[in-house]
């Protein structure tokens, strides 16, 4: 069980000559900086020319994956050198401590992510107890969930993220039990959590979620008060409600700006300051997404 939260990562970075520096030679154009998940970062990067990274080590684990172009691939890790050709949809995965020089021709639009280790290992109450977990080495990966995860994570950041961090942490945390179930060195076994979460328990977490909608809220903070893994908060709180966290709490946020408009002395910039937007312009457009008209529109009616 986590019973703490474990550091944001802010930016992907690589360790090289003893310097952190980005994997990529160019811009990213989406990142996760801002929003700020828990032991996860993505960045999105288009149009990335050929080119190549001296010797460095990932203090993460590393999963790129392409989602345009045809780019070749060589790597060079503990002596041996490898390679291959990605195609869109391709996915490869550097574990946290590999060390490796890398090269690459064609131009690609991808999307990167960084898993901590200790996110990893905390995605499951088997490993939770352990500092790591070692994932195996892949160079030419197709796996349908793990491009759905990584592209849910990235749609979100494009939209926003309006629930704040919690979407991305959920995702994150499915996608990180994953990866423990598929590419883990050793098998780890996992259990099978059935009928919901206790009462007790889920009155507690939605009532921290009901008096918090106005900021944003961790996945660990709900685990912790159910007094269980994330992930298998995640799964159980579906069960008991109906919805995921982050569907709950944007559902709580929404409410309570429809409560807010029906008082004509609160501006909408008040109403969205008030609910956890980033800004009236945000507000307005996933208020309209969820309740089918603008907030002005839903005042004036």
């Amino acid at each position: 069980m986590s019973g703490t939260g474990v550091l944001s990562l802010k930016h992907i970075e690589v360790i090289r000559g003893g310097h952190a520096v980005s994997p990529v030679p160019t811009l990213p154009l989406v990142s996760s900086q801002d929003v700020g998940w828990n032991g996860i970062a993505l960045e999105s990067y288009n149009n990335v020319p050929s080119g190549t990274l001296s010797e460095h080590e990932h203090p993460t684990h590393f999963l790129t994956l392409l989602t345009s172009g045809r780019v070749r691939y060589q790597w060079t890790i503990e002596g041996r050198t490898l390679s291959a050709e990605h195609a869109p949809g391709s996915v490869f995965i550097l574990p946290a401590g590999t060390r490796d020089r890398e090269s690459w021709s064609g131009a690609s639009d991808r999307i990167v992510l960084g898993v901590a280790p200790h996110f990893l290992a905390r995605a499951l109450d088997e490993t939770a107890h352990l500092a790591e977990v070692e994932l195996t080495t892949r160079l030419d990966l197709r796996d349908r969930h793990v491009n759905a995860l990584m592209l849910a994570l990235h749609a979100d950041l494009e939209d926003g993220s309006p629930a704040g961090p919690l979407y991305g942490e959920c995702v994150g945390t499915a996608l990180a039990h994953y990866l423990l179930r598929r590419y883990a060195v050793r098998t780890t076994r996992t259990s099978k959590y059935r009928g919901g979460i206790p009462a007790a328990r889920l009155n507690r977490v939605l009532d921290f979620m009901r008096q918090n909608y106005g900021r944003d809220t961790r996945l660990w903070e709900l685990a912790q008060l159910a007094g269980m893994s994330s992930n298998y908060f995640c799964e159980l709180f579906k069960q008991s409600t109906g919805l995921s966290p982050h569907q709950y709490y944007l559902q709580q946020r929404i409410a309570r700006a429809k409560e807010c408009l029906r008082n004509p002395e609160v501006t909408v910039r008040q109403v969205a300051e008030a609910t956890g937007f980033a800004d009236q312009s945000h507000f307005t457009k996933v208020f309209r997404r969820i309740v089918g008209t603008t907030p002005a529109q839903f005042r004036a009616g």
